[in-house]
């Protein structure tokens, strides 16, 4: 070995030793940032030759790489677990939110106030008689459906509440998107024909785990340093270049419903976790199943209650009756039962076959007489046929009421609605409905309405309490006692349990779900801090240990620096003696 090669060895130990104090110094200097991991500068010995002994000798040290301490398998679980993480804490606190709406415990609660409406039929069942109590009743159905419409209100502004939280967080992923993309353009031309370029992949990997929190995604590495993100099986970047992502509300009829698309062409795509899955899942699961729980039993109970009412007779009768279902143009001859006659099939109810038995009253002798009116809607023709083409249509019942019913009238309308009237001295009300023809017309009702949007007391209900029945003829209850036990009758229409028990269980799900989410939140948070701990373990910086790397590399270039020192001595002497 030549004294050349030793000061080559000196001066690249000189190199690999001030390489290493950079990176240990970079490491120190970044040790609090965000998404920084630590950079691992590969020493190697440079690969000696043969001297004339046949001996091989060392030529020092080289640095081979300056890379990233990274394990990609931990990163890509870690990714995963931020966004069940987040997805966990959106559930919980949308879960949280809509319980507190739902909730029955306090005295304002729906629940409640079913209970106290329901019970002033009671006392009605009790005095028949009393204008008080009709006055009370009116009073608290009044207060019922302002808790139904307020409760309504709540959820769509809840609904309210997570679109543009949606809206707002599909935003920020499209930007990530287009800055993966960005970044993706700069590494893959600025790492051509040189090392990693640890800062730029950094800034990705941040922007990646910053977008794990908003979707689930899954990542690939191409071998021009280029990643592919992936939502689903659905490529959002490809490359350099990103599809993108968009938020769509579209209505859907009575409601509305998200999808989260990618760009020209649009696909939608399902976000299953992170904060969009979670927002999307919630705003299509809990909060709509709710509102939807809220109106099925807000059109069950207006159907309920106009059912009982509708079916007997106010004291001391009626001159007139306005329905409040609006028929529209050529609906009127289609039958009650036909799915084209739109205004009925968009109700939450409907009438079947069934009979009404009219009652009218000449006031100045008393007499009474009640006539009979039936109503086909069986689906089916004299021959056995199925049709709609025999069933009774609106006009039928204004024909039959005109024909068969003396001293009562009936017409259609201007606006579509059912209107039924008394001649002078006669007053009529309802001695029995088994069709739900009139609660579904809107005759003799408590209610109208279909929905918790919509429902109220009708107003000349309101203006004129004595206008509601306590039964059949003057002085019976048996509306009133019917009515007073509704609450805890089972409906139909709830498919066969009864009005209080179908919010229980609507009240007691959210509980439940809540309780659920509050779990879940808990357990995802520990796993993604687990993973954080070895993701630290692995990439994190330690201060202490960078210190003695920068100790260990000081020395080495001190020692490096003695040999060259050694060397031009040695080489001073071998030129003195010549």
């Amino acid at each position: 070995m030549s004294l050349t090669t030793s000061l080559l060895i000196g001066r690249s130990a000189l190199t690999a030793s001030q390489v290493g104090i950079q990176v240990a110094g970079d490491n120190m200097a970044n040790a609090a940032t965000p998404g920084y991991h630590r950079r691992v500068a590969s020493l190697a010995p440079i690969r000696g030759t043969l001297d004339a002994n046949g001996i091989y000798s060392g030529l020092g040290v080289g640095v081979t790489s300056v890379r990233r301490a990274l394990d990609a398998a931990l990163e890509s679980r870690l990714r995963d677990a931020a966004s069940n993480s987040t997805a966990a804490g959106v559930r919980h606190d949308v879960l949280t939110q809509l319980e507190s709406l739902a909730g029955t415990l306090d005295q304002l609660g729906l629940s409640s106030q079913m209970r106290e409406f329901f019970g002033a039929f009671s006392e009605l069942a009790n005095n028949p008689a009393s204008a008080e109590t009709r006055a009370l009743i009116v009073e608290q159905g009044a207060s019922l459906a302002s808790g139904f419409r307020a409760l309504r209100a709540d959820l769509g502004d809840l609904r309210n509440q997570v679109d543009n939280s949606l809206r707002s967080a599909v935003g920020r992923a499209n930007e990530l998107l287009g800055d993966i993309a960005g970044l993706n353009k700069a590494l893959a031309t600025g790492e051509v024909g040189s090392g990693e370029n640890s800062a730029l992949r950094d800034q990705r990997d941040a922007l990646l785990s910053e977008l794990s929190e908003l979707a689930d995604i899954s990542v690939a590495e191409q071998p021009s340093g280029e990643v592919d993100v992936f939502i689903g099986s659905t490529p959002v970047v490809f490359g350099a270049a990103s599809k993108g992502l968009r938020f769509d509300l579209r209505s859907t009829g009575p409601g509305s419903e998200v999808r989260i698309l990618t760009g020209e062409p649009p696909e939608s795509i399902s976000v299953r976790s992170g904060r969009i899955g979670a927002l999307v899942g919630q705003r299509n699961g809990a909060v709509q199943q709710a509102t939807d729980d809220l109106n099925r039993l807000a059109g069950a109970l207006v159907y309920e209650v106009n059912r009982i009412h509708s079916s007997a007779s106010p004291f001391p009768g009626l001159t007139e009756s306005v329905g409040t279902l609006s028929f529209g143009a050529g609906e009127s001859t289609r039958a009650l039962n036909d799915p084209t006659t739109a205004s009925l099939a968009a109700l939450p109810f409907a009438p079947t076959s069934g009979a009404i038995d009219f009652v009218v009253t000449d006031e100045a002798s008393g007499l009474r007489q009640t006539v009979r009116i039936d109503i086909d809607l069986d689906g089916i023709d004299g021959s056995g046929a199925r049709t709609f083409a025999d069933d009774t249509t609106l006009q039928d019942i204004v024909n039959a009421i005109n024909g068969q019913v003396p001293n009562l009238n009936a017409e259609i309308t201007p606006g579509g609605e059912l209107r039924v009237w008394t001649d002078g001295g006669f007053r009529f009300g309802v001695a029995g409905d088994t069709s739900g023809v009139l609660a579904t017309l809107g005759i003799n009702t408590f209610f109208q309405g279909s929905h918790a949007g919509d429902i109220q007391v009708r107003s000349d209900l309101e203006a004129e309490p004595l206008r509601i029945a306590a039964g059949f003829e003057a002085g019976s209850n048996e509306a009133a006692l019917a009515l007073a036990r509704l609450g805890d009758q089972p409906s139909d229409l709830l498919g066969g349990v009864s009005l209080e028990e179908h919010w229980r269980r609507t009240t007691d799900g959210v509980a439940v779900d809540t309780a659920s989410a509050k779990s879940q939140r808990l357990a995802a948070s520990q796993v993604r801090e687990s993973l954080q701990a070895q993701r630290d373990a692995v990439s994190g910086v330690s201060v202490d240990e960078e210190s003695i790397n920068l100790i260990t590399f000081q020395r080495q270039f001190q020692a490096a620096a003695r040999l060259i020192s050694t060397v031009d001595q040695l080489t001073e002497t071998l030129i003195g003696l010549v």
